[in-house]
Formats: structure tokens, C-alpha cells, sequence
């Protein structure tokens, strides 16, 4: 259950990784890197888990994630859409990459300060978003010189921003074994798909050749979330989600993200949202 290490590719010609992630491209496990990550998502639904954070994501979500901090994007079945087949922009970059001395210059205390603030992840929202997703979309489609410039462009517009927030928790420190199994991400990927049905701790150790308590001490350990926790929570994304986009019941909602009755549904979501599902959907559909 531990993250595995990811060795990120390396160009000769290139100081640093831009990909742009497709519907072919293969999907990443709960993984870590010694190089920071910027991570726009184009198109697509679904979770992502950075340290100890569990969140929503959609078209547009922006994160910085720093060196070393696990993390994992996962999209939910049938997303992103047919004929959608650019799904995410992902930056990678050591942060010396410039050279040894260039963070040693006085200019360069912005980028000191951004990083530190890095380690624990950034979202990015708000007009900070709006400015560096464009200068993202042109660093893909850019060669050369011009990638280096526009990668310091978008690092001291995230420096310089106020739409910045950490989303994982600072005492958050997993054990990280370059070498271990990506079994976070088994667990990840069979909660996502049974998250409409009874999830028992019993299977998910089973999954992994554990007894039910070692799992649970071992999942606590690796993620900071119980298994109860996280479980709820990516019923709540699911449900937050299908408020917004379908007219199914509210009923209907909650036994389809797995509720087995309507008033534990109400008191789950509240509890995370800190508004009743049909607040959230009266909400959802002015905004919309």
C-alpha cells in the first residue's frame, strides 16, 4: 500500500517533462517523484488523492504538487467523453533545474517561498487559475528556449498569486520505498469501482494478503484516512456530482454511491459539505 516511485522520463534535450495526457496514455498509480508537478486537467471527472487530501476534480482543476508527495489522479468510467482525447497537461520539473545557483539569487526568494509552500500541495483557483492555465496550454505546445521561459512565467505567477491553498495536511509523511508495490492504487481503483455496493475491509485485505486489522493499520498509515473515511468521502464527490449534472432523486443518488438509507445520506453529506443535498443542488443549478 505503499506509493511506488516513479522515475520520470528524461530528454536530452529537455531540462524538464510536459506531457500531455490522452485516453491512451496509461493510467498512473498513487506514485511519488523527487521532481515538483503541475497538474491541469482539460477534460474528465473524477478523484485525486495528493498526500492525505481526497478531492474532486474537473475541467480546469490546477494543482502544484511538490517533490516526493504522493499522489494519484484518478477519472471515473466513461470520463473523459469520446473525442476528448487531450485529458490533462502534466509539468514536471526538478527545482534546480536552472542550475545549483540560480534559487541562490535574491530575485529568486518568490520561487523559495513557493516551494516551501509546495510540500504540501497547492490548488490553484480564481484569477491565478485563469492566467496560468493559458500560459500552460502555450509551454505544451511550445519548444525550446520559449518552454524554459514560460515554465519561470507560470512559477512566479503561481509565486505571485492569492488563489493559492494547501490541500494535504503538513504532518502528513509516508513511508516511501521506491521499490514497493502500488497497492494504494489497487484499493483505490477497487473502492472506485464498487463504490455503489457494501465495501468490507475484510476483501480489501484479502486484496492485499493482509489480515483485516494489519489493513487497517497499514491503509491508516499510508494515506492518514481510515477506511470508512475515504470510502465516504468518494461518496460524497460521486453524489456531489450527480446532484449537479442529473435529475436523479435524491434517493436514487445515494443508493447508487453505495447509502444504504437516505437518513445516513443526509447526515454523511452534511457533514462534508455543510449543506443538504438539495441545497447543494438549488446551489449547483444557479451557478450552472
Amino acid at each position: 500500500m505503499k506509493p511506488i516511485f516513479e522515475k520520470v522520463p528524461h530528454i536530452r534535450t529537455e531540462s524538464f517533462y510536459c506531457e500531455l495526457v490522452t485516453a491512451s496514455t496509461p493510467p498512473a498509480p498513487w506514485h511519488f517523484h523527487p521532481e515538483s508537478q503541475i497538474t491541469l486537467v482539460l477534460h474528465g471527472h473524477g478523484h485525486r488523492m495528493v498526500g492525505d487530501n481526497l478531492s474532486r476534480f474537473g475541467p480546469g482543476d490546477l494543482v502544484f504538487v511538490g517533490p516526493n508527495l504522493p499522489h494519484v489522479w484518478h477519472y471515473e468510467e466513461g470520463s473523459p467523453k469520446p473525442g476528448q482525447t487531450s485529458n490533462a497537461i502534466v509539468i514536471q520539473f526538478r527545482e534546480n533545474f536552472w542550475g545549483a545557483e540560480f534559487l541562490s539569487l535574491p530575485e529568486s526568494a518568490p520561487l523559495r517561498r513557493l516551494f516551501r509552500r509546495g510540500t504540501v500541495a497547492l490548488q490553484v483557483d480564481g484569477r491565478t487559475r485563469q492566467i496560468v492555465e493559458e500560459k500552460i496550454q502555450m509551454l505544451s505546445a511550445t519548444q525550446g528556449l520559449r518552454r524554459v521561459v514560460l515554465l519561470l512565467d507560470i512559477l512566479e505567477c503561481l509565486a505571485g498569486g492569492l488563489d493559492l491553498r494547501p490541500i494535504s495536511s503538513p504532518g502528513f509523511h509516508p513511508d516511501l520505498n521506491p521499490f514497493d508495490q502500488d497497492r494504494v492504487s489497487r484499493v483505490c481503483l477497487y473502492v472506485n469501482e464498487h463504490l455503489h455496493e457494501a465495501i468490507f475491509r475484510e476483501d480489501l485485505a484479502r486484496l492485499l494478503n493482509l489480515s483485516p486489522d494489519a489493513f487497517g493499520r497499514y491503509f491508516k498509515s499510508r494515506t492518514g484516512k481510515t477506511l470508512p473515511a475515504f470510502v465516504n468521502e468518494l461518496r460524497i464527490s460521486r453524489a456531489c456530482r450527480m446532484l449537479a449534472e442529473t435529475d436523479f432523486s435524491v434517493i436514487q443518488i445515494a443508493l447508487e454511491c453505495g447509502f444504504e438509507n437516505l437518513s445516513n445520506f443526509n447526515r454523511q453529506f452534511r457533514r462534508h459539505t455543510e449543506r443538504t443535498p438539495r441545497e447543494y443542488r438549488s446551489t449547483a443549478s444557479k451557478q450552472s
